[in-house]
């Protein structure tokens, strides 16, 4: 097993056998999250690529995002770590997912009226991202007091990390993009770069989950 806070040294404890599972079922739904979202609207309306994946709330596979959304916020509240940052952690991040779920974005059309929904859609994505970023820099990259991480945990480390500059670094993109990019260079836009942001920074928030939970780069 890893040196990693919160894990059993005997592999057959039913509770590390439920965290690993609880990792790995958030790891698939990040990594799984884009592709099911725009592949779904494609086959069953002919609807092309997006704007953002919040764009896709207003597509046919309103239910679906929605349920994804919710399935995590369940999940990551579940996750009740071993110290307090970690639960606090998985608390805050089960509100925001639940915040980018029943407060959608903003539609092409949407009037004045839509515009404080999509506001706090905005507030709790960016806040869920970071969230999400600092699970990968800061807390699955701890080793527990008095061991010395293992080769595959110091790779396992490297992917975390990687993943968390990966997120923080797509969030700021997409800052950049809506705070004058967009008007800079137009022709962006039909390139769809804040869905393809997005999708970027949750398939690394499920593959630094993966990891975690052992799918990828396992203890021998």
């Amino acid at each position: 097993m890893n040196q990693e806070p919160g894990d059993r040294a005997n592999p057959q404890y039913p509770l590390v056998i439920s965290y690993m599972t609880l990792r790995r079922a958030l790891g698939g739904l990040g990594v799984g999250f884009p592709v099911v979202l725009a592949l779904g609207a494609f086959l069953l309306s002919g609807t092309g690529i997006q704007d953002s994946l919040s764009d896709y709330y207003h597509t046919v596979m309103r239910d679906v995002f929605v349920g994804v959304l919710f399935a995590m916020a369940l999940f990551l509240y579940a996750y009740q770590g071993y110290e307090r940052r970690d639960d606090l952690a998985g608390d805050l991040a089960c509100v925001f997912a639940m915040g980018v779920a029943l407060f959608p974005t903003t539609p092409a059309a949407g009037g004045d009226s839509a515009d404080w929904v999509g506001q706090v859609h905005i507030v709790c994505a960016t806040l869920l991202f970071a969230t999400l970023a600092y699970f990968s820099l800061f807390l699955f990259t701890r080793t527990s007091a008095g061991l010395q991480p293992t080769a595959r945990k110091r790779q396992r480390n490297h992917i975390y990390r990687v993943c968390g500059v990966t997120i923080i670094a797509c969030v700021a993109l997409i800052g950049l993009y809506y705070t004058g990019l967009a008007d800079r260079a137009p022709g962006l836009q039909a390139w769809d770069p804040v869905f393809w942001l997005e999708s970027v920074a949750v398939v690394a928030f499920g593959v630094s989950w993966l990891v975690k939970g052992e799918a990828i780069l396992a203890d021998a």
